[in-house]
């Protein structure tokens, strides 16, 4: 076997089912050893499309997504998607080209340092010197990706401990004949680098064992239940770190309904209760935060999410959990803090809380929910009514994601990628199941669209997937509909066409009273997904939203990738709003 195989054996093993990459002369070996194996090869149109199609396989099963990319520039398009793997945080590994052992720093093709530039980027990185190590570092790679608090790791591999090694000897050894003196010391180095190369070993090494997660002090349960037993008007906000464990969500959901505190549910965390849950709050939250007598953040950092801990009143009691220490008391110290998985913590305080009663809170339990419950049908009607207003000729974009919402399946899946359209559907739409909607995460990062629907497509084949575009965010990853055509990945794409970066225009505009660089053209992105080889449709009427849904749904289920390019208007739904 040819270092190429060694690293596909692992991946096997791993149970890895699908590599994403954009090809290149230094990791070939590899793509054709994953595919020997039978291992799923989905090549893309950019480098940072493989790595968050990783990022979104990981969020969906729980276990690293994997991606190759080759040395130097295709290791550089990988570092906005790692960053943003990083903050989310997701496990994932990619795998990263380099030059030969023996060109380093010597003005090879694509030769850069690449550790100075991944290293901030990454828990972990390795690069081996010599074939034997391959495997043993890929293992590890896995081992720390997901050990810990998550996130994702680098595995650098030189191109010559990828092929053959009868080739690699040709390359090192030709013309390297005669040269007297010189010529035989030239070759004997190379022997001895070739030797150390290919040195035997003793087969492949033992896959460690699972990383174990962080366990909840009991001590933080029982601090936590006792702040909650005495509590009147408890909140539960809970982050997309509480579904790391993409197999024990069912746990979790149950957990937070057996809490029975009013929930809200934040970036991955979105549909684990699933869209009627009566526990669960959707608009408000900074009313009642700050009304609040407890707080419970699980995976949910006080961040600029929640005014750097501003939302909650002085005066609430507050708890955290977060796998991360630094968030865990990142701008407020929780009065109880659990350095744990938060999914974990969850569950153990559901156990605990069932042993203790609060007494004589139950009734103002129930009239804080009801109230809380109450602004949010208030909001709900508002909502229903700014969707009926007119939208300057065109779409009203609340109309259309409440049309959206009306097509939504127990198997629906949102991959949501875009500033003010994506806030507007995320107001609107109602996830409805555990780990059905995917993000970009903290870091915000626009571009995430097309390689994070083709990982979520193919990690849940049986899902329908919709990704929510902003027409601005679309042109990052919109080449990936030729990814989604080629490799026959059905997926519907809704554009929200508003001609602008409406999210930034918002505060631009009123701020500096001028529009620059926030303009953009109704551009027909229907027309473009189709030279790709997808199905494209311009939506302009309102009563034809329904009908162009529906058939978009039904091109996706037959493996055909499906945009609509929507043409909505501005409205004052998100006026306010800030981009910083």
């Amino acid at each position: 076997m040819n270092g190429g195989d060694r690293l596909a054996e692992v991946l096997e093993r791993r149970g890895v089912r699908t590599l994403f990459t954009l090809c290149g002369g230094h990791i070939a070996p590899l793509l054709v050893g994953a595919k020997r194996l039978g291992i799923r090869v989905v090549d893309v149109r950019h480098e940072a499309d493989a790595v968050f199609a990783a990022d979104a396989t990981a969020r969906l099963t729980g276990a690293p997504g994997v991606a190759a990319v080759t040395a130097g520039p295709g290791v550089t398009n990988a570092i906005t998607a790692l960053k943003n793997a990083q903050m989310a945080p997701s496990p994932l590994v990619l795998i990263g080209g380099a030059t030969a052992t023996l060109l380093k720093g010597r003005g090879a093709l694509q030769d850069i340092d690449q550790h100075a530039l991944v290293r901030p980027h990454v828990k972990w990185l390795g690069s081996p010197r010599s074939v034997r190590e391959l495997a043993p570092a890929l293992e590890r790679a896995f081992h720390e990706a997901a050990a810990g608090l998550p996130g994702p790791v680098f595995l650098e591999v030189p191109v010559d401990l990828l092929y053959d090694e009868s080739l690699v000897r040709q390359w090192y050894l030709a013309g390297t004949g005669g040269g007297g003196l010189a010529g035989w010391g030239l070759r004997r180095y190379l022997e001895r680098h070739l030797k150390k190369l290919f040195a035997r070993d003793a087969g492949p090494p033992p896959a460690p064992l699972p990383p174990a997660p962080l366990q909840p002090p009991q001590r933080a349960v029982s601090g936590a239940a006792r702040l909650l037993a005495g509590a009147e008007r408890p909140v539960l906000v809970v982050g997309g770190q509480a579904v790391l464990r993409a197999a024990e969500v069912g746990e979790v959901a149950a957990a937070v309904a057996a809490l029975g505190l009013p929930v809200y549910l934040a970036g991955g965390a979105r549909g684990l209760l699933g869209a009627e849950s009566p526990l669960q709050l959707r608009h408000r939250r900074k009313e009642a935060l700050r009304e609040a007598d407890l707080v419970i953040l699980a995976g949910m950092p006080a961040d600029f999410r929640l005014d750097y801990g501003r939302h909650i009143a002085r005066g609430a009691r507050l708890v955290g959990a977060n796998v991360s220490r630094g968030d865990l008391t990142r701008n407020r110290k929780p009065d109880v803090a659990a350095h744990a998985d938060p999914g974990l913590f969850l569950r153990a305080l559901a156990a605990a809380a069932g042993g203790r009663r609060a007494s004589g809170k139950a009734a103002a339990r129930g009239e804080w929910l009801a109230r809380l419950r109450a602004r949010d049908e208030e909001r709900e009607r508002e909502i229903a009514e700014q969707a009926r207003q007119p939208a300057g000729g065109y779409l009203n974009p609340l109309a259309l994601c409440r049309a959206i919402d009306r097509q939504l399946g127990p198997e629906s899946l949102i991959v949501a990628d875009g500033g003010d359209f994506v806030a507007t559907a995320a107001y609107t739409l109602r996830p409805r199941a555990p780990l059905s909607w995917l993000d970009p995460g903290a870091f915000g990062t626009l571009g995430v669209g097309g390689g994070f629907a083709l990982g979520a497509k193919l990690a849940r084949p049986g899902a329908e997937v919709w990704l929510l575009w902003g027409d601005g965010s679309a042109a990052f990853s919109l080449a990936e509909f030729d990814a989604l055509a080629r490799h026959g990945v059905g997926v519907v794409a809704v554009v929200g066409n508003d001609a602008g970066w409406t999210q930034i225009a918002r505060e631009q505009v009123p701020v500096l009273g001028d529009d620059v660089g926030t303009v953009l053209a109704r551009t027909a992105y229907h027309t473009v997904a189709e030279g790709y080889g997808g199905r494209g449709f311009l939506l302009e009427r309102a009563e034809e939203m329904d009908g162009v849904l529906t058939e978009a749904r039904r091109l996706a289920r037959s493996g055909v990738p499906v945009l609509i390019n929507a043409q909505i208007g501005k409205t004052e739904f998100r006026k306010g709003s800030i981009s910083i």
